[in-house]
Order: structure tokens, then sequence, then C-alpha cells
């Protein structure tokens, strides 16, 4: 449930960026700092990969498959958040790519949210960035995702 209203999310914003922000100036939010400026991005993080753009799709189905599968074994919240994360932003710029100009599988995902002209993103990518850092900690915690610890190895 808490995936489809956080891809919910993020659609509802999309669709507030494109009426809102669309052919307009930036807005302001903290000045120097954040901003919204409307942009489609045919790439990746950074614009990167704007070539392979039906790659990209597909990748995308790929990790989809794999953490729906995975979900089968998760036992640990943690992991549970980070997951359902990595899933509905996986989602949300999928539901892009599918259903935006200029056609399927080579849809432009919207990102209107500019951080300081380093970055414009969207509610997606703000997942799929909580979504790795949660997965890199726990990772390094030594939790996998049914709960159960590695075990240290013993020093002599």
């Amino acid at each position: 449930m808490g995936v489809v209203l956080a891809w919910g999310l993020d659609q509802v914003t999309k669709i507030w960026a494109v009426e809102r922000l669309s052919g307009r100036e930036p807005v302001e939010i903290i000045p120097g700092w954040l901003s919204f400026d409307f942009l489609r991005n045919p790439g990746a993080a950074f614009g990167l990969g704007s070539a392979w753009t039906v790659v990209l799709t597909l990748i995308a189905v790929v990790v989809v498959v794999v953490v729906v599968r995975l979900s089968t074994r998760l036992r640990d919240v943690p992991w549970a958040v980070a997951l359902g994360l990595l899933l509905a932003g996986t989602l949300g710029n999928l539901t892009d790519r599918f259903f935006r100009e200029p056609a399927p599988l080579k849809g432009h995902v919207v990102d209107f949210i500019n951080y300081n002209g380093w970055f414009v993103g969207n509610v997606a990518d703000i997942y799929l960035t909580v979504a790795a850092v949660l997965i890199i900690l726990r990772s390094l915690q030594g939790v996998s995702i049914d709960g159960t610890r590695e075990q240290q190895e013993e020093r002599s």
C-alpha cells in the first residue's frame, strides 16, 4: 500500500509540474539553494544516457521485477522501507518512460526540483536516493533482507 501511495505522490507532483511550471521561469523556493524549474529528461541522473532511453526503460523494468521477487523474503523493516522506496521511485520514473512524450519506452521523465543548478530531479529521485542510502547502511550493518545478521569472523 505504501508503494502505491508513494508512486501516486510522485505522479501528482509531476502532473502539477507539467500544468504549473511548463514554459515558465523557475520559481525560487529557497533562494540560492532550491527552486522549481521544469524540464523533461530523456536520460538518467544528471541527464546522462539520453541516447539510451529504451535501455534505461528496460533496466527499470528489470529492477521492478527483481524488487518484487525479493519482497517475498523481506523480514526486516529498514530493508522493506528501502525496497519500497526503490520500487516506488523506479515505477514513478518508469511511468514517465512508458506514457510521456515522445513515445512509449522513450518517454522523457518530468523533473522540476532544482538543487542550486547542480541537479534537477523529482519526487521519485528522492525515493531512489533515500533507498540507496538505506540499502548501503543496512548492508554495512551486515543485515540481510530476511533480517539475519552476517556472523563476524572470530579472531584467533
